[in-house]
């Protein structure tokens, strides 16, 4: 630790006074926007339904993910309804509302839609009050759309079991939290002289370090990431997700989070992480983009062969990445209806040459596209360790 007579970073007599080594973030700088080029590049020529396509998954990636980093887990087809219903993009059938579902969507399409209004306290405050609208964390009541009051002790990041748990990081106290909000507010709407790039990732490293509610504070660092990056490419709508990158990396993300705030003010290694990680998240897109233009070219390709509901609902679920394998059994399952039905469907679809069996007979039969135009790699996630709690530690 080279950070002299402070634990974290808040105490150091300079903060918050960000200092990095420019020179040494050059390059990776460079590579991030010849990136983000490429992939507006490959987005001008198309239309704008696919444009919206392409928005709308990766919107719901990227909602999704930011809460599984903290260990929530959303229904991805609530996501992608909410997201649709309040676009007013086309999906079909929409699943019934949902508060929490809403609120974390609110958020996410606010800060990105609206990333060149200001950045206020009440704004602030509204999106806190979207992720918890019942007032409740796990099942705690929170103080909700203000910020903590350390009553019950000081904000501190643990992991661990109760009386062996780990101090990852203490935030500073309550009495501090107007006046650093009204400093990092400040600098966040004024033009300043960061790249919008590097700007992206201090504002991030900076809320999440005053971390002034008593929970969200995760989701909203990376929120308030996005609406830089969003500002950065000029354009409300999303076609990369750094969030789902991070919680491919979750591990690391929490590792150096907790060295860059047990440091100095020299935070040249997080930026640097940041923008690597920023650019696996913006060659990943180009993945994402081919299955929109895959989807369009199936549908384009079978557009005059007559389908049913059932039918409609599960080719667009393999076509969204179907993890696993699907089966007889799967089909009756998702679609709601009785294995007789699931196999009629499932055989129609093989003798009008949509799906094809898959080598595996008898039980284990499965079925995929036959379209030899749609290439898709199911993938399963692998469960990972949980992430450090917030909490008041008395």
């Amino acid at each position: 630790m080279n950070s002299g007579d402070y634990t974290y970073i808040w105490q150091a007599p300079d903060w918050p006074n960000w200092r990095y080594d420019l020179t040494a973030l050059a390059q990776r700088l460079s590579h991030v926007s010849q990136a983000q080029g490429r992939l507006l590049g490959r987005l001008s020529g198309v239309g704008l339904a696919l444009r919206e396509q392409a928005s709308l998954l990766t919107l719901t990636e990227d909602i999704l993910k930011t809460s599984e980093i903290e260990g929530e887990h959303l229904n991805a087809d609530s996501v992608r309804s909410s997201i649709a219903r309040h676009l007013g993009i086309d999906i079909g059938a929409l699943l019934p509302a949902d508060l929490h579902v809403d609120g974390v969507v609110e958020l996410i399409l606010d800060a990105t839609g609206n990333a060149h209004l200001p950045v206020t306290q009440a704004r602030l405050f509204a999106w806190h009050e979207a992720l918890f609208p019942a007032g409740q964390s796990s099942l705690a009541n929170i103080n909700v759309g203000q910020w903590r009051d350390d009553q019950n002790g000081p904000m501190q990041v643990v992991s661990g079991p109760i009386g062996r748990q780990k101090i990852h990081f203490e935030a500073p106290p309550a009495n501090r939290l107007n006046a650093e909000l009204e400093a990092f507010l400040t600098w966040l709407n004024q033009s300043s002289h960061e790249p919008s790039l590097l700007k992206a990732g201090l504002a991030h490293l900076w809320f999440v370090t005053v971390h002034p509610f008593d929970d969200g504070n995760g989701r909203i660092a990376r929120a308030l990431g996005d609406l830089q990056l969003a500002r950065a490419d000029g354009s409300p709508q999303r076609f990369y997700s750094l969030s789902a990158q991070i919680q491919k990396e979750r591990k690391a993300y929490y590792g150096i989070l907790e060295r860059t705030q047990k440091q100095s003010l020299d935070v040249t290694e997080w930026l640097a992480w940041f923008l690597d990680t920023l650019l696996q998240a913006i060659n990943a897109a180009h993945t994402s983009l081919d299955q929109v233009f895959n989807k369009t070219s199936f549908w384009q390709r079978w557009t005059n062969t007559p389908l049913n509901a059932r039918q409609i609902k599960l080719l667009n679920r393999l076509l969204d990445g179907f993890e696993g394998k699907l089966t007889t059994s799967k089909w009756a399952a998702i679609a709601k209806c009785s294995p007789d039905t699931a196999l009629r469907d499932i055989t129609d679809l093989v003798s009008q040459g949509v799906l094809r069996k898959t080598d595996a007979g008898g039980r284990s039969t499965g079925y995929t596209l036959a379209s030899s135009d749609v290439h898709h790699s199911n993938h399963v996630e692998h469960p990972r360790d949980p992430p450090p709690k917030t909490i008041h530690q008395k």
